[in-house]
């Protein structure tokens, strides 16, 4: 039976959630599968994927032949390097213990590079935060300026009685607005 690890779609409309499956190439997309290997969230930034590595690489010792989008997300997981580097452990290249090594150091720097750009993006975001309250305190300052040089009645300097006057006629305003 040809088996293929690929994506199954699940989510609403237009919020995509993927299932990373292996399946009969026979079975529909969203249908029946033969073992779930992780999930892969496109929505979230950087996107979510959660891969059972083990098991994928057994499926992968089996025969089992990743469709396109899946093969760069097992790319992205280490699961094809992991493969690669137990092959050549069967072919006596290197022991298991020496293929292990490499496969956690180059975890490890994957994980670092992610972590690197979450932290840009928290920055990014940070920087966007600060710049719109700041923008947006300009934007109350000038409202309160404004409302305040309308409130002041332009009186003809020199014209006393009129501005002695307009106080009366603004706590008028006031008391019918009470």
């Amino acid at each position: 039976m040809p088996v293929k690890i690929r994506l199954q779609r699940h989510g609403k409309k237009g919020k995509p959630f993927y299932w990373i499956v292996a399946a009969d190439v026979r079975a529909k997309r969203d249908g029946k599968f033969l073992e779930k290997l992780g999930i892969y969230n496109p929505n979230t930034n950087p996107a979510t994927i959660e891969l059972d590595v083990d098991s994928s690489v057994k499926w992968l010792q089996n025969g089992a032949q990743p469709t396109d989008t899946a093969k760069a997300i097992l790319s992205y997981r280490g699961v094809l390097l992991k493969h690669h580097l137990l092959g050549g452990v069967r072919k006596g290249a290197l022991t298991e213990e020496q293929a292990e090594e490499k496969f956690n150091a180059w975890v490890e720097e994957k994980t670092g590079k992610i972590a690197s750009k979450v932290e840009g993006l928290d920055q990014e975001k940070e920087a966007a935060k600060a710049e719109a309250l700041k923008a947006e305190k300009e934007v109350n300052e000038k409202r309160a300026q404004a409302a305040a040089e309308a409130a002041l009645p332009e009186a003809p300097e020199g014209d006393e009685a009129a501005a002695e006057e307009a106080p009366s006629v603004e706590a008028e305003a006031s008391k019918e607005e009470e």
